[in-house]
């Protein structure tokens, strides 16, 4: 970026399965921010990769190089519990990519979706697109704004 411009937010948003999470997540991120935030879609499978991209991700990329490389460079990562969880969804998540996520710098925002055998006491269950509303009114929309 030229001096004097914007710095503008990048968010991984990291996802399994069939990207389903993940796609609802880029497209109210899109939906609220534009382009005042680059967002990356990290996969752990080719599926959700793709459907984030669909969902409007500014880059894509798979697997757990990508995650391992990716994830000390952005300033958010959201995704689902899963996520820090070595061999979380179905085995998708690595060792590796759960220490990466975990030794970001990144500010992380995890979705309490426990589809591991994992219970978190104290939260209360909501539907997907109140949790992605709390991402965008709480967590970022303040740092977007202030940038």
């Amino acid at each position: 970026m030229s001096e004097g411009s914007r710095h503008k937010i990048r968010i991984a948003v990291i996802d399994g399965y069939g990207g389903g999470i993940g796609s609802v997540v880029v497209k109210r991120l899109k939906d609220e921010f534009g382009e005042h935030v680059e967002i990356i879609a990290l996969g752990t499978n080719a599926i959700a990769t793709a459907q984030m991209m669909k969902s409007g991700a500014n880059k894509g990329a798979t697997g757990e190089n990508a995650i391992v490389f990716n994830a000390p460079q952005v300033d958010f990562i959201i995704g689902s519990l899963g996520i820090m969880l070595s061999y979380g969804m179905m085995g998708e998540v690595t060792p590796k990519m759960t220490e990466a996520i975990a030794a970001s710098p990144a500010r992380k925002i995890l979705l309490p979706l426990a589809q591991e055998n994992v219970e978190i006491v104290g939260i209360g269950e909501e539907p997907l697109p109140h949790l992605v509303e709390k991402i965008v009114k709480k967590y970022l929309k303040e740092w977007v704004d202030n940038v």
